[in-house]
């Protein structure tokens, strides 16, 4: 089954310095038909203004991933850590036992533009850590996290992976997906069409029950692929974001706490 969440129909915010677009709720955007998809809390969508940012701010417990698209962001946190992330590379923070960090926008003329991935982690309570790396293949499918760092991946504290995956107009492969394993993808850029469901710019498709994706590039694309965990494996308390069809819609549904900055 796929479930198509359309980039225009996500949660919306614009602070004049932050034009954020929240896949799944956050801060003052709730829905509780979309908390999260399997290990995956949230995908914002940010474009941040220059010389803006967010200010010293505190995390615990969660795996913190940012994708830049376009600008650089300046990273420092309690940690001792003070980094430059400039577009096309990933940076990932365990905010463990907890950390304090800021992320800021350096230029004094261009727009910064990201992804911030939030992914629950396997437990609590484990050592605060940061990386960030480029991955420098232009074309095909990419390893990014992993449990296990292998193949040059950022490691991850929890059973997934993300793969960067770039095509060319007209190009079309295949992920196969292993036993109840689920899948979400979201467009970085360009058109796709994913086992016969089209997709843009910012849309996001939850996979399940599927044995294989084939995609196929309606034009220069560039997704991102989660292969994540069964729901029941890593949520005990709850069925985190699962699926119900209700009056012809799929809708998933979820109880949790609504994570603040």
């Amino acid at each position: 089954m796929i479930y198509l969440r359309k980039a225009n129909e996500r949660g919306h915010a614009n602070h004049g310095w932050l034009d954020s677009w929240h896949t799944f709720s956050f801060a003052n955007y709730y829905d509780p038909n979309f908390m999260g998809f399997s290990a995956l809390r949230v995908i914002n969508d940010d474009v941040i203004e220059a010389g803006q940012g967010f200010g010293t701010h505190p995390h615990k417990d969660m795996e913190i991933l940012t994708y830049v698209l376009e600008g650089t962001v300046e990273h420092q946190d309690s940690m001792g850590n003070k980094e430059q992330v400039p577009a096309g590379e990933f940076q990932i923070m365990s905010a463990g036992t907890g950390i304090r960090h800021s992320e800021y926008n350096p230029s004094s003329t261009e727009r910064l533009h990201l992804y911030q991935i939030w992914i629950m982690p396997e437990e609590n309570g484990i050592t605060p850590r940061y990386e960030q790396r480029r991955f420098d293949a232009v074309q095909g499918k990419q390893l990014v996290l992993s449990p296990d760092a292998r193949d040059g991946s950022l490691k991850v504290h929890q059973d997934m992976e993300l793969y960067r995956w770039a095509l060319l107009k007209d190009e079309q492969s295949v992920h196969q997906i292993a036993a109840e394993r689920r899948v979400w993808i979201q467009v970085v850029k360009g058109n796709v069409t994913i086992n016969g469901v089209k997709a843009s710019t910012s849309d996001g498709l939850a996979i399940w029950d599927e044995q294989a994706i084939s995609i196929h590039a309606d034009s220069d694309s560039e997704v991102l692929l989660f292969d994540l965990p069964p729901l029941n494996d890593i949520f005990e308390a709850c069925l985190f974001a699962g699926f119900l069809a209700r009056s012809g819609r799929v809708l998933m549904y979820a109880s949790g706490v609504l994570p603040r900055r």
